[in-house]
């Protein structure tokens, strides 16, 4: 996909506007007052969530990007999986996806085909249909889904309701943004970066059905504002979060991607964002860049009841899924986030 990429100053989730200066933005917005509106913008969560009777909510998101791959057809998986993700995230499941296009009329129209070929398979495997879309003529390649998904409204999981004594799972290595960068500089080790790509093509379906088994107090999915940032919107004022660097999920060779400085400027936009809230004792930078590192269709943070912890980390494994057992929720401290060694 060579010719999409000379279009594109950042793909992937990488190019996600900072949390800083989005915050900025949606503060000033005015807030709705429809008590059926059951989660909105908020609390920073993954998706919308409107209640229709007692018993049905229908969940809505949206998610586009440029591309951060050479292959159009793995770009369009990508752009599908992460967009489908928020659906999960909130505890729903998928029923339509509407495709959201930019695409320079110069460009060969076979590269599209190929893009909305991989985000229709994504789609089905969600068990949702793909209902139409929108595209517009634009001068760099975006593609991505307007989701619909629906919820039973006792059944939400929001990404802010986590309780004292819950163990936090990640259901997806991190590292993602690492080697995507690593792969532009033609630094990428070839079967690492087929495991990045693994990694952004699987549907957190999967994670998702699993969580469902078990008590999961709240849920997030960790994208472009990273680790750290996620987790952030979590915390309420009454509660931090203890997490193990060594505990953590991560991709083969992400860690030496970022000794090679491998970065983003979305990563560091993290970093900045994630400093005044995250007291880190101990990392090494690479590991320090890990927790900022933005994922492009990362996986499920689950915040599990303690006795459930385990036997969810064990079931999720039994399906191949690099996850881990990260740490722990906390009363307030005096920081909102301990990352220890």
């Amino acid at each position: 996909m060579g010719q999409p990429l000379q279009f594109c100053r950042g793909g992937g989730c990488t190019a996600k506007l900072g949390p800083a200066a989005l915050s900025r933005v949606l503060e000033k917005l005015p807030r709705p007052t429809d008590p059926n509106l059951l989660i909105g913008a908020q609390s920073s969560d993954d998706a919308a969530v409107y209640r229709l009777t007692d018993d049905l909510a229908i969940v809505q998101t949206l998610d586009f990007f440029p591309p951060m791959l050479d292959d159009p057809y793995l770009f369009g998986q990508v752009a599908a999986t992460n967009a489908l993700s928020d659906i999960y995230a909130m505890g729903g499941e998928v029923k339509t996806a509407l495709n959201i296009v930019c695409f320079p009329e110069e460009m060969d129209l076979n590269i599209l085909g190929e893009i909305l070929r991989g985000g229709s398979e994504k789609v089905l495997e969600a068990g949702g249909s793909l209902a139409g879309g929108h595209s517009i003529a634009d001068q760099e390649v975006k593609y991505g889904l307007s989701v619909t998904g629906v919820v039973h409204p006792q059944r939400i999981l929001a990404n802010n309701t986590g309780t004292v004594g819950d163990h936090l799972i990640l259901t997806k290595p991190l590292g993602v943004g690492l080697l995507c960068t690593a792969a532009r500089l033609g630094q990428a080790d070839p079967q690492a970066f087929q495991g990045a790509v693994k990694s952004m093509t699987t549907l957190n379906k999967y994670a998702a059905q699993v969580a469902a088994k078990y008590r999961v107090h709240a849920a997030t999915d960790v994208t472009g504002f990273g680790l750290l940032g996620h987790l952030h919107e979590m915390m309420r004022p009454d509660l931090s979060a203890r997490i193990f660097a060594h505990a953590l999920p991560v991709l083969d060779t992400a860690l030496e991607c970022a000794d090679e400085f491998c970065l983003t400027a979305a990563g560091q936009r993290n970093r900045n964002f994630a400093a005044q809230r995250a007291v880190l004792h101990g990392l090494t930078f690479a590991q320090e860049e890990l927790l900022f590192d933005p994922q492009t269709s990362g996986g499920l943070l689950l915040a599990v009841e303690e006795a459930d912890a385990q036997p969810l980390l064990e079931e999720l494994r039994t399906l191949n899924l690099p996850c881990g057992d990260i740490g722990t929720i906390l009363p307030r401290l005096d920081a909102e986030i301990i990352v220890e060694p």
